[in-house]
């Protein structure tokens, strides 16, 4: 099986929504087992804010219970469902989603080229299973990156707390990064990262509605 039939395999695992499905399915990945485990190590869940997994384009979670749990005990974070950490729940917790959106599925952001590309890397950049740096630290890398140097920046404040997006370019298809900081004395945190079609679009909404997006909390 190919590594893409390994992560639909172990999705479609953790769907059963039971705690030992869902240690099951992420046991299945060695690759996301350790690279959980990495990040741990390294603290790199804290350059990440807070999502809620109810996705807010179809107003349903796109994980189970069970599968927000066990990632979450396995990255040692305390968190209580629906929200958790940005960082895990977007790069590591949708690539077990099954969850269909308007813009498909969560994990596409990861195993298509769009995105990567957009952010002048290779196609294959943001491979979940690729040796050397994890998903999430590449992904941090390049959402980082995207919030200090982007091409189209807004600074917005959001429930009194600062925020921003992040477009790689004013108009047509591009890349997007988005963060809230956790309080109104903080720095914004990642939250997300992910293809945009239009970004002109985009950041007119972004700028005439200040709203929490894209499934910070």
């Amino acid at each position: 099986m190919s590594e893409i039939d390994d992560l639909l395999h172990a999705a479609s695992l953790a769907a059963s929504g039971s705690p030992a499905s869902a240690r099951s399915a992420i046991d299945a990945l060695p690759w996301l087992t350790a690279s959980i485990a990495a990040n741990r190590a390294a603290g790199a869940f804290s350059a990440w804010g807070r999502s809620t997994v109810v996705d807010e384009n179809t107003a349903e979670p796109v994980l189970s219970p069970a599968l927000f749990d066990e990632l979450h005990r396995q990255a040692g974070i305390t968190a209580a469902w629906p929200v958790g950490n940005a960082g895990l729940l977007h790069c590591y917790g949708y690539l077990l989603s099954l969850a269909e959106t308007p813009y498909g599925a969560k994990r596409d952001r990861w195993l298509e080229p769009a995105l990567a590309l957009a952010c002048g890397r290779e196609a294959a950049a943001f491979a979940p299973w690729a040796s050397g740096a994890t998903l999430l630290e590449r992904a941090t890398t390049a959402a980082s990156a995207l919030l200090d140097h982007g091409r189209e920046r807004l600074d917005l404040v959001v429930d009194a707390r600062p925020a921003r997006v992040a477009l790689t370019t004013a108009s047509g298809p591009g890349a997007l990064a988005y963060a809230v900081a956790p309080t109104p004395h903080d720095e914004p945190l990642l939250v997300t990262m992910f293809p945009v079609s239009d970004a002109a679009a985009i950041r007119a909404e972004a700028d005439t509605t200040a709203l929490l997006r894209w499934n910070a909390a």
